[in-house]
């Protein structure tokens, strides 16, 4: 068993324990309230996130080359964005996130250590290569932390246009929601994480036309994976363009979110699950 699987299970183990210390509460009480991370929980959060690297480190970085996969990519994406909400929780009061994104990283590194499989990369040795898929992986793991986002407030958005319920006949879902941070402020961090991930996709886009000029002398090469990332990149270029101009909020921000988190899910994580576990090719 490689040094990266073994820490992924252990990363996913401290994700779950916490997941588990915070939705406790929740199962053992009819009424929502604010959820609270505190001290000791942020600590071990952050010792988590801190295996999560360490694992994601051990699995790409083998030997001083470059190893991804699809598993391993969302993997990378999930631990980038978790270090953007422990960044954001200490200027924010969005602890109730953590009831989502921990289940969320639990599963991902989860299936990280059960589907290790990938490729090594070509040219691993080529420096701007190297910081083309480190701005990559960086436009991968806020957008796809702003896609969680959108869910949830999607989720958040249905359930304050429901009639009243008695609180006897509230679910646990409907408990966990009501921990949530208001809508005003959950708007506020997804444009936040829309803005910045649209800008580093659009330095992905233009490190990765120099990286093919260097090493194939093709500015752009339109393959399948080039094609989706630019449709992701035109999705949230509108979406933005519509919130300065026409002021876009609610569901239509949310659609649009989702649509570009989609284009940027098959740009890479799609194309590389057909290859490495159903066609088994590197």
């Amino acid at each position: 068993m490689s040094a990266g699987i073994v820490f992924h299970l252990l990363a996913a183990l401290s994700y779950g324990v916490l997941a588990i210390a915070l939705w406790r509460p929740l199962a053992k009480t009819q009424e929502g309230r604010q959820i609270r991370a505190g001290t000791v929980r942020r600590v071990c959060l952050g010792g988590a996130i801190v295996l999560h690297g360490v694992a994601l480190s051990q699995a790409i970085t083998p030997n001083h080359s470059l190893f991804l996969g699809w598993m391993l990519a969302l993997s990378a994406a999930v631990w980038l964005g978790l270090i953007v909400f422990w960044l954001e929780s200490l200027v924010m009061r969005i602890d109730g996130l953590l009831l989502i994104l921990l289940p969320a990283a639990t599963l991902t590194t989860l299936l990280a250590a059960v589907f290790p499989g990938g490729h090594l990369v070509d040219h691993a040795h080529n420096e701007l290569l190297r910081i083309h898929l480190l701005i990559a992986l960086m436009a991968y793991g806020l957008i796809t932390v702003a896609a969680l986002q959108a869910m949830l407030m999607a989720a958040l958005d249905r359930q304050l246009h429901r009639p009243v319920e008695a609180q006897t006949n509230r679910g646990l879902m409907s408990r966990a929601l009501d921990s949530m941070p208001p809508l005003l402020i959950q708007e506020v961090l997804l444009f936040r994480l829309i803005w910045i991930g649209f800008a580093i996709l659009t330095l992905t886009i233009i490190t990765g036309a120099a990286v093919s000029m260097k090493l194939t002398g093709s500015f752009m090469p339109m393959d399948h994976k080039t094609a989706f990332t630019l449709l992701s990149w035109i999705t949230f270029g509108v979406l933005l363009a519509g919130r300065y101009t026409r002021g876009w909020r609610g569901p239509v921000a949310l659609r649009w979110t989702l649509v570009g988190f989609a284009f940027l899910l098959l740009s890479y994580t799609g194309s590389r699950f057909v290859l490495d576990v159903i066609l088994h090719r590197g």
